[in-house]
């Protein structure tokens, strides 16, 4: 039985952070004063005071709308940027319609809606940013070789939601449970305690395997009841997948001691001995603010290419536009990496392998020679997880062995082994190319790599040799999963929702 609160404690608490309510309220005055400022005396009162009710109060409906109140903590994410980009458009575009058909916009600037609603953007994300670089400092320094598990969880109840929830409170910073199944096609697509219900039980194969194409490994099946709770030919087909690709199967109710069996543990035990990362050189402390001012800026100067990029894209290879993967960052932290997509996906709408070359084509292969499709990694600066100068991000699988100098300093957009050759060169080359950098790094250097970078993309030729290689490296990952996926009729077709929904679900991995 749920009780109600007692009557003295029932009041509602306004989940809104006070910044954003402050901040709400400010940036339309601050709007028309930036537009004319002669405007907040000559203009009429009754105009420009419906104006600011209308903005401050759709402001926080979205506010409240898209929860970004979630995004005011050390963690925020680009996921959470684009929340506060969605949650801005929606403010503007229904203030300028409630105020058009109030007042036809009378006394008001035609372009006073965009002004507003880059003021508004610029203070909610410098907030965000803010917070996550005061507080991200205190971090500790997590051991890159071990990590908590990657849960696929199969059955979308309120036992399963109430697991992910739980794993959420042991560790907010890290979801555990990558995704949820559910035989219900009626649950495809919605969510469990923030989860993405991406199918059914019997696409567990297909979806681990999508998984990996962007550096995410499950480790970890969890049903959410026990073995009478899937029909018997289902669990068979869940059993076979767990041993071929060796993960562990666990009962929910037996890892929570509620039958038979006693209780499991859910968390990876962590290794003795946590790796100790050396000591950049004091002009890492000077890098941040440099990345951080270089990064805004960037994000205005190539907003125009970055919208083309969009577009090409979207012609080329279609929804989604940005590919994520899983990478090792600074002090071996995981992060989401971003890239525009130049290949179209390896799986179909149904989950099956595409059995066609997937090499890119003109559009992706142009984009790939000018290094356009590593331009959104501009926020991933911006957020604190990159630099715009440093060594590239690796798999952690790809981390060599000692990472003492590696993950000691943020990775970054291009480096010195990227403009030595890049794809040409070997992996032990640019281990000695990244520690050479990290020991030498300077001002002049940075610049020099960003001329060299520049000169790279300008001249938007790509060697045959590293044609050669990028072409490898493509049918290299695309013979890993012809290895990894079932073979067709094995596992039962997917729901057309599967596809869209895998993109989505990035998220869930912060």
């Amino acid at each position: 039985m749920h009780f109600p609160s007692p009557t003295s404690r029932s009041g509602k608490r306004i989940y809104l952070s006070a910044w954003d309510l402050l901040w709400a309220a400010a940036s339309p005055v601050l709007a028309l004063y930036l537009r004319d400022a002669e405007i907040l005396v000559q203009a009429d009162w009754s105009v420009v005071g419906t104006y600011w009710l209308l903005a401050t109060a759709f402001a926080a409906v979205a506010f409240f709308a898209f929860r970004l109140q979630d995004g005011m903590t050390r963690y925020f994410s680009v996921h959470e940027a684009l929340d506060v980009s969605e949650a801005v458009l929606f403010a503007e575009l229904m203030t300028f319609l409630a105020l058009f058909t109030l007042t036809r916009l009378d006394g008001i600037p035609r372009s006073i809606p965009i002004t507003h609603g880059l003021l508004l953007l610029t203070g909610l994300i410098a907030a965000r940013m803010l917070m996550r670089i005061v507080f991200s400092e205190d971090d500790g320094a997590p051991d890159y070789r071990t990590r908590r598990e990657r849960i696929i969880v199969i059955g979308a109840n309120r036992f399963a939601g109430c697991f992910v929830r739980l794993l959420g409170a042991y560790g907010p910073q890290r979801q555990s449970v990558i995704a949820v199944l559910d035989e219900s096609t009626a649950m495809i697509g919605k969510a469990v305690s923030g989860v993405r219900v991406l199918g059914g039980a019997s696409e567990l194969d297909a979806i681990i395997s999508e998984f990996a194409v962007h550096g995410v490994s499950a480790d970890r099946v969890v049903i959410a009841g026990e073995a009478d709770f899937l029909r018997p030919a289902v669990l068979q087909e869940i059993e076979r997948v767990c041993r071929k690709r060796q993960i562990k199967l666990s009962f929910l109710p037996r890892m929570m001691g509620l039958t038979e069996g006693g209780p499991s543990d859910v968390v990876v035990a962590v290794a003795p001995g946590a790796p100790s990362f050396a000591t950049p050189p004091p002009f890492f402390r000077l890098k941040r603010f440099i990345d951080v001012v270089g990064a805004s800026a960037l994000i205005v100067l190539l907003s125009p290419i970055l919208l083309i990029a969009a577009l090409l894209v979207l012609l080329d290879v279609g929804r989604p536009l940005l590919f994520w993967q899983e990478r090792l960052g600074w002090k071996g932290r995981s992060f989401l990496i971003y890239k525009f997509r130049t290949l179209r996906a390896p799986f179909d709408a149904t989950g099956n392998r595409f059995q066609e070359d997937r090499q890119p084509s003109f559009i992706g292969r142009l984009l790939r020679t000018t290094r356009a499709d590593e331009l959104p990694q501009v926020f991933n600066v911006l957020l604190g997880d990159m630099s715009l100068i440093g060594p590239r991000p690796l798999l952690p699988e790809d981390q060599p062995s000692n990472v003492a100098v590696r993950l000691s300093v943020r990775p970054g957009i291009t480096g010195w082994a990227q403009v030595q050759g890049g794809k040409l060169v070997t992996k032990e080359a640019k281990e000695k190319f990244d520690e050479w950098y990290i020991e030498n790094a300077s001002l002049a250097l940075d610049f020099r790599i960003i001329l060299m970078t520049l000169r790279l993309m300008i001249t938007t030729r790509m060697s045959s040799a590293e044609a050669l290689a990028d072409s490898a490296q493509v049918q290299t990952k695309d013979d890993s999963l012809d290895r990894a996926t079932p073979a067709p009729g094995v596992a039962a077709a997917a729901k057309p929702e599967y596809g869209r929904e895998l993109s989505r679900s990035a998220a869930n991995l912060r």
